[in-house]
């Protein structure tokens, strides 16, 4: 693979595939849990034709790639996510929009981004829901063929808001606690309540005074906290048709604790010393010994997300082209009632794409599986790594010489006797066989349980997620 970041996001583990396939009865290595049935399901950027100018990982179409786990038996498909703009796209056999590295015009009627659906996967009420880093409208997708039934826009309830990547599914109430946002115009930031049967019932207009680049949130069962960090699109550059992040060192990082049903008004800000935040782990409600309400998160934090060198000298730091990719464990405490916040860091090892056993988010929760950021120029992951979150305790699982492992899912044992009673899965690719596996591991003993093989390669993607039968 070429150094030169223009092109190292779309060669090599990242590399496109060209065509939609089912293979069914795939061949294992050890044995799949027979308790184990539903499909791991990952959401890919791959574009459909050649990028127009300068390509970067995000601007790829959506593409799901999934492995549907039945009775011990095993089923890989993948599909593109049939968004307006692939269909546009296709239609016309050409790329139609240009990516984010390249410019726009402002004055256009169109779209100035084309809307992917290429980043994450949520499941609610029966569906899987693909999502938009750069927040547009989900994609329903049948969580067994994968095939897109259409924009999602709630029984009409969405109205004119957006949805960002990384909702957060309530498994209390079954609600879906989303969120939005627009670097072209106010307000900035969107927050928002979907009920368990699929309709919009709140709405929250936050107040962010610029565009930050907004990109996850968290939960707990009364609040929902918002990340408004100093990464930030430059309005004057916009304007003139030109997307350019900036980092302010010398801006606080800005945290939201909101009211989940409020409307904004009630939000209570926070403020830390600088920083960004790509991923949220989980969040809780405590007490502390005034009886306040103290809303605790976890992170991966990462002190300066530009660079201040050229990349020879940080060999072992991935970057995405101007982003540098270096994040850290960290807690953070918000408390209510003296509007004091503090952080700290758990652990030294770089990790990203974190996840938990889904049935914990929101209430405290003590176990956490963070893909290690491996030592290479760009973003890979060389194994996982299983986190005590309440003391940084840590156990690493190292996937082996020329092996990438992706985004880790917990899958819980049916009647699990507790939070890490399960299993985790990911998608590993081998670069020395050229080949892709469902890599099924014991969450409590971290024991290899099964190596499902996959007859293609898997691209290097984005987020994962699980879709039970």
């Amino acid at each position: 693979m070429t150094n030169n970041s223009l092109f190292a996001y779309i060669q090599d583990v990242y590399a496109p595939v060209d065509d939609e396939r089912t293979d069914s009865e795939l061949s294992v290595i050890g044995e799949i849990p027979k308790d184990i049935s539903g499909a791991y399901v990952q959401n890919n950027p791959n574009p459909q034709f050649p990028p127009q100018g300068l390509y970067h990982w995000f601007d790829g179409d959506g593409m799901i790639h999934g492995v549907q786990l039945h009775e011990g038996s095993a089923t890989y498909r993948n599909r593109y996510v049939q968004t307006k703009g692939f269909v546009e796209e296709e239609e016309k056999k050409a790329s139609l929009w240009k990516g984010i590295l390249e410019p726009f015009d402002p004055s256009s009627k169109r779209p100035f981004d084309k809307d992917t659906a290429n980043t994450d996967l949520i499941f609610h009420n029966g569906q899987l829901l693909a999502t938009w880093w750069l927040s547009g409208q989900p994609y329903a997708v049948d969580p067994v063929t994968f095939e897109t039934k259409g924009a999602e826009d709630f029984g009409g309830t969405l109205g004119d808001m957006t949805i960002a990547a990384h909702p957060k599914l309530d498994p209390r109430t079954g609600e879906l606690i989303v969120f939005g946002y627009n670097p072209y115009k106010r307000p900035y930031l969107t927050g928002g309540v979907i009920s368990k049967d699929g309709l919009v019932t709140h709405r929250a207009d936050l107040n962010c005074p610029i565009p930050s680049l907004f990109h996850d949130i968290a939960i707990t069962p009364n609040y929902t906290i918002f990340l408004d960090l100093p990464m930030f699109w430059d309005v004057e550059r916009l304007k003139q048709g030109k997307r350019r992040v900036r980092f302010d060192r010398e801006r606080p990082a800005r945290f939201g604790v909101m009211p989940r049903y409020d409307d904004g008004k009630d939000c209570q800000w926070f403020t830390l010393p600088s920083c960004y935040i790509y991923h949220t782990i989980n969040a809780h409600e405590e007490r502390d010994d005034q009886g306040n309400i103290v809303v605790v998160m976890t992170a991966c934090r990462i002190e300066n997300p530009l660079p201040q060198c050229d990349h020879d000298e940080e060999p072992a730091i991935p970057r995405l082209f101007f982003l540098r990719l270096h994040p850290y464990l960290y807690e953070f405490r918000f408390n209510l009632g003296t509007g004091e916040a503090s952080q700290h860091q758990l652990d030294d090892a770089p990790t990203e794409f974190p996840r938990i056993n889904d049935d914990y988010i929101g209430v405290k929760s003590k176990w956490a599986y963070h893909p290690r950021v491996a030592k290479e120029k760009t973003l890979l992951f060389d194994g996982f790594i299983k986190y005590n979150t309440q003391t940084g305790e840590n156990e690493h699982v190292v996937y082996g010489e020329g092996r990438i492992g992706g985004e880790t899912v917990f899958v819980p044992r049916p009647n699990a006797q507790g939070e890490d009673d399960g299993y985790i899965t990911t998608f590993v690719r081998d670069r020395r066989k050229e080949r892709s596996e469902l890599v099924i591991y014991d969450a409590q003993t971290l024991s290899l349980a099964a190596q499902v093989v996959i007859p293609r390669r898997v691209p290097f993607g984005f987020h994962a997620h699980w879709a039970p039968n």
